[in-house]
This record gives structure tokens, sequence and C-alpha cells, in this order.
């Protein structure tokens, strides 16, 4: 019997968005697919997922990583930009 694959992209395009959050513009995941990772926890708690649905969760999981990820990026770029700009300010002031 094959498992079907869950692979992170499946939820791109109805679990993940962009909000703003303090002036950078973030990827978030939406209510949905944090509803269906609950489940999910819930089941595997309960021992009772299916391997198509342990492979969902793993899938999703993979999903978190890779956002953190990209929002760490997107942060650190915003924070080496801020640096650059009060470097050159307090260069402009003297």
């Amino acid at each position: 019997m094959a498992i079907a694959v869950v692979k992170p992209s499946f939820w791109l395009e109805n679990g993940v968005l962009i909000e703003k959050v303090n002036h950078l513009n973030l990827f978030k995941f939406t209510d949905e697919l944090h509803a269906r990772m609950q489940e999910l926890v819930d089941g595997k708690n309960a021992d009772s997922l299916t391997p198509e649905e342990t492979a969902e969760l793993e899938a999703i999981g993979e999903l978190i990583v890779i956002v953190t990820y990209m929002n760490g990026m997107i942060a650190n770029e915003a924070q080496k930009s801020q640096e650059t700009e009060s470097w050159e300010q307090k260069i402009d002031k003297n």
C-alpha cells in the first residue's frame, strides 16, 4: 500500500499569507492551516493518525521551518538596513 506523500508546498496557496508585523511583511499561517495542524497534533497525541495524516503533519512541520527561516532572513535584512541608515545618518550629522 502506497502512502500519499504530502509536501510542504501543498499548503502554500491556502495556508500561507503575508502580513505586516512591526513594519515588516512576514509570512504567516492562515487560520485554516493552524486549525488543521491542531487537529493533526491532537490526533498524534491520541495515537490515532493514519500514515497519510502523519505525513501531512510532517509536511506542515517542514513548512514551519521554511517560513521561520524566511521570516528570519527578512528581519535580518531589515535590521541591517536600519543599521546602515543609522550609520549614514551619523556621518551626515558630522
